[in-house]
């Protein structure tokens, strides 16, 4: 079965905290004049802090966030760690 994007936008990306967490990252992006340029991204913390995190260490890691564990849905979530 194809990867429904619209569902997939429906449920996650227009949501407004995902909008406001996303809004926060590249804020800080734009004010370390790193935006648009690739490199690091910026991640948030459990506790609520945020770091500098190598992209593909940040994207999908699925330890930290709730909202990691919910976009990759149940199946994948099940992995052992």
């Amino acid at each position: 079965m194809p990867r429904n994007y619209k569902k997939e936008y429906e449920k996650f990306h227009k949501n407004p905290k995902a909008k406001k967490k996303r809004a926060t990252l590249n804020k800080i992006r734009r004010k370390k004049k790193i935006y648009g340029k690739g490199g690091k991204d910026v991640s948030h913390m459990a506790d609520g802090s945020v770091i500098m995190e190598d992209p593909s260490k940040n994207r999908g890691n699925g330890t930290r966030t709730i909202g990691d564990r919910n976009s990759r849905g149940p199946k994948l979530n099940k992995r052992k760690r």
